[in-house]
């Protein structure tokens, strides 16, 4: 089950308010002017438009939805003017406004929902001074709920934007890491091979004249050591080709990568048998900047697990997450990216948004 956004808990909550202010209504506490019926109707058209708004993505079917979700707000709260806390109703929809559309429009929705609160205490023959002191009341009250919401909108946003820093961050430093130690094997493995390497194929070189000397003994010891000697140079220049290929830990440097985000439970599981160069292993991490970047952003996710995986000759990188998923992806320039990455490695990347979010990348070799 994927992790409710701050705009649908927001919203639930004051959903269930809403219904709970319709409640005498509708169940034959108070009467609307119209039947009770169609008041019903309206009231559970204006619920449906505002879950429909919160759950749709930004465009302008949301903005549309919302705005008919704010005339049958209108339209509710005309028709039951002796309601004394209905028009909260119109203080929700105003709240409600600022997670569906620029904050601007909703001081345009407050405003004209005051004008209707106006029209009720007319319609209800209130006192010009209960009129007025309930119009100023619900208009400060809906300004005051529109900047809490966009208050609260706001801090989510830096949260998420701090921990996406944090995640480039920590990449960066795991490449920059993983680089330092890279520049450090190619040193130490040109030393070797500068100096010992040098120095053994000399010895192998004298140990091979001094083979032909007479003598039986000196010609069997120098048989060992001409052995030992081109044993030692092989073992050296393994080391030289271990030290200018092998990475360091990968599973370390992707959870240093993924440490400390306050908001998503991230789980790195790289296999023993996964062995990386220096460019899988930029590929891999860049992969993973991008996928957890990805989840803080979009998903609403509360858990993501990365797995590598050795599938001889290469490997295969798997990330999921328990968010919203997609129905149509258009790739960004990130994920872009990431493709092309792996396809200047010979390999390839697969996204699923079926059921959350899964990226699937294989490297053959």
């Amino acid at each position: 089950m994927r992790r409710l956004g701050t705009d649908e808990w927001s919203g639930l909550a004051m959903l269930a308010v809403s219904v709970g202010v319709g409640a005498p209504v509708l169940f034959g506490a108070a009467d609307p002017v119209i039947a009770r019926g169609w008041w019903i109707a309206l009231f559970g058209a204006l619920i449906a438009a505002l879950l429909v708004s919160l759950a749709l993505t930004a465009g302008r079917g949301r903005y549309a939805v919302f705005a008919t979700a704010v005339a049958l707000s209108w339209a509710v709260v005309l028709t039951a003017p002796r309601m004394g806390l209905l028009p909260i109703l119109l203080v929700i929809t105003a709240a409600l406004s600022v997670y569906v559309m620029p904050l601007r429009a909703g001081f345009v929705v407050a405003g004209l929902n005051t004008v209707v609160v106006a029209l009720v205490m007319v319609t209800a023959h209130r006192g010009l001074t209960d009129t007025l002191v309930t119009v100023v009341f619900y208009l400060l009250i809906q300004v005051a709920t529109m900047l809490s919401s966009a208050t609260l909108i706001r801090e989510q946003r830096l949260r998420q934007e701090l921990s996406v820093a944090h995640v480039d961050l920590q990449a960066a430093s795991a490449l920059l890491a993983e680089s330092a130690r890279t520049a450090e094997r190619l040193r130490i493995s040109r030393e070797l091979h500068d100096l010992i390497g040098h120095q053994l194929t000399v010895l192998t070189l004298e140990l091979e004249a001094a083979r032909h000397r007479e003598g039986d003994r000196a010609r069997e010891h120098m048989e060992r050591a001409n052995q030992v000697a081109r044993e030692l140079l092989t073992d050296v220049r393994h080391t030289v080709g271990e030290l200018r290929t092998t990475s360091a830990d990968l599973g370390e440097t992707l959870r240093g990568v993924v440490r400390d985000l306050p908001e998503l439970a991230v789980t790195v599981d790289v296999e023993r048998e996964v062995r990386v160069d220096e460019e899988q292993a930029s590929a891999v991490v860049r992969a993973v900047q991008e996928i957890v970047t990805n989840t803080l952003r979009h998903a609403e996710a509360r858990a993501l697990r990365i797995e590598v995986a050795a599938r001889p000759p290469g490997f295969v990188l798997t990330a999921s997450d328990d968010g919203r998923g997609f129905h149509e992806l258009v790739p960004g320039n990130g994920l872009r990216g990431m493709t092309e990455r792996f396809e200047a490695l010979g390999g390839e990347v697969e996204l699923d948004g079926t059921d959350g979010f899964r990226v699937t990348a294989r490297v053959p070799a």
